[in-house]
């Protein structure tokens, strides 16, 4: 058994490791930093985990790891080893920032400040440090006028408000991109905007306004589960996170059909934040939903929410491509009122996120849930949006740091209770595109390929027959786009992440 060795009454005991074990752990840590360097970040965890295990004294290997999580959205993992960094090396800087930066990609921004504050006083002439602690400060306080007048905000109904003013908002006649006739969607209208948003043109703000307001309207009229049925001889598609892709958007309806009446789709959360053309993403679905009601399909993702939004992009895209905060809040209205689930022919459920943190939900309790809101810390509505699968059993604690992760016994308990076959959901990068676990009862399907330019893996859909229901895998490569870089509008802050 190692010897310990007190740091002090508030630190913990250090494990004694000799000099070879010390060198052995170096070496491994280089290893780590080479895969994190060429953006193989699972690697990275592997190896960083590998010289922790060796010499677990080091605070420096805890805050890579700590970064490689945050690389890979684990931002729970990410916390406690920022904990367990500052535990071992109160005077670790870094560690500060990978907290901070943790806390604030889950929209806790008064922790975040904090910790870039520590940093600031640690460093008052770092001019990074204090501009860090400047832009989280305004967030804080952003978010604390905002809660303010959120009484008020409360009695308008935004669309409605904007709606009013809509007769008086004049298409100039210089305008060159796709129009509505009589407000209303149609083929020849969707052909057109895809050509536009194709070579960059924008759609006039009146179209998109007009967009936005009657999908606010259909969807509102929604359950929060959605039933859906495939006839025998129907294909129907299930696509992933999206965000903010655009152009291997346009490559999924080239690869499988543009939607119609005969070839439906349902598009599974995440469709915005991080890709800088998430206006064109959503844009082009909300004008597909509306097109066809009946046969295209939309769930709410974990960054359908204003948090997010402020924080990966959206809010900064929507305000750079039309000015003014008003068209954010309406976003913010229609995403509060998106469906959080489906069931395909009543064996399968599909959900952005995952099961749930306890037994019993069932399929009624999600047709009941209240949805018209901001995304809640914990409870079903939580877990459908932020929940991951994992391959022991039981459930464990999020590595994300929000919902929970279920494993194959959680998934089988919840399938009999409510006669299902299997569930699909999105939500985590997946190298081909898509994972089967829990004996093929959790799907997970990811359709943004070499996600934020970056990631290397590819996209996925499933295709499902209505005569058997068996899912069919199809992946693609990312296709090229614009010179516009990933996160181009997101918050400075997160600067820390490029």
């Amino acid at each position: 058994m190692a010897d310990e060795v007190s740091n002090g009454p508030d630190m913990p005991a250090a494990t004694t490791v000799n000099e070879q074990a010390i060198e052995q752990a170096e070496r491994v840590k280089e290893t780590a930093n080479e895969y994190f360097k060429n953006q193989n970040y699972d690697e990275a965890i592997k190896f960083y985990t590998q010289a922790i295990e060796i010499n677990p004294n080091v605070a420096a290997y805890y805050g890579n790891r700590s970064f490689a999580y945050i690389k890979t959205e684990c931002f729970g993992y990410a916390l406690e080893d920022a904990n367990k960094a500052l535990q071992l090396d109160r005077a670790f800087l870094k560690a500060y920032y990978r907290r901070a930066c943790a806390n604030m990609a889950l929209g806790k921004f008064k922790l975040a400040l904090k910790d870039f504050e520590a940093v600031h006083k640690a460093r008052p002439n770092d001019k990074d440090a204090k501009n860090k602690y400047k832009e989280c400060d305004k967030i804080v306080k952003q978010k604390a006028f905002e809660k303010a007048i959120s009484v008020d905000s409360k009695k308008t109904d935004l669309a409605l408000d904007i709606e009013s003013t809509l007769d008086a908002l004049r298409v100039p006649p210089e305008y060159d991109g796709p129009h509505l006739i009589n407000g209303q969607v149609t083929e020849e209208f969707m052909e057109d905007l895809l050509i536009a948003f194709r070579d960059c043109k924008k759609l006039h703000q009146k179209y998109a306004y007009q967009i936005m307001i009657a999908a606010k309207k259909y969807f509102q009229a929604q359950p929060s589960l959605v039933d859906i049925s495939v006839p025998e001889e129907t294909k129907f598609t299930v696509c992933g996170d999206i965000h903010g892709q655009f152009y291997d958007l346009l490559n999924i309806f080239e690869l499988n059909g543009r939607p119609s009446a005969d070839n439906p789709y349902l598009f599974n959360g995440d469709f915005v934040d991080r890709g800088s053309f998430s206006v064109e993403c959503i844009l082009t679905l909300f004008g597909y939903k509306l097109l066809y009601p009946e046969r295209f399909y939309m769930s709410r993702g974990n960054h359908e929410s204003v948090n997010m939004n402020q924080m990966y992009g959206f809010e900064g895209e929507v305000k750079s491509k039309y000015a003014g905060s008003r068209m954010v809040d309406l976003y913010t209205e229609i995403f509060n009122w998106l469906p959080l689930c489906h069931c395909i022919e009543n064996k399968i459920l599909v959900m952005h996120g995952g099961l749930f943190s306890e037994d019993g939900v069932t399929l009624q309790t999600l047709r009941n849930l209240e949805r018209n809101r901001q995304p809640p810390d914990s409870g079903a509505m939580c877990d459908l949006l932020w929940s991951d699968p994992q391959p022991q059993l039981g459930r464990s604690s999020s590595k994300r740091g929000v919902g929970t992760q279920f494993g194959p016994d959680v998934t089988k308990r919840f399938l009999k209770e409510n006669n299902l076959d299997y569930v699909i959901r999105s939500h985590e990068v997946k190298h081909e595109g898509y994972e089967v676990m829990h004996d093929g009862k959790c799907i997970t399907i990811f359709s943004a390929p070499n996600y934020c330019d970056t990631m290397g893996n590819k996209g996925a859909f499933i295709t499902l027959s209505g005569e058997d229901l068996k899912p069919n895998f199809t992946t693609f490569e990312a296709v090229p786009h614009p010179k516009v870089k990933p996160m181009a509008y997101a918050n400075p802050l997160l600067s820390m992440l490029s």
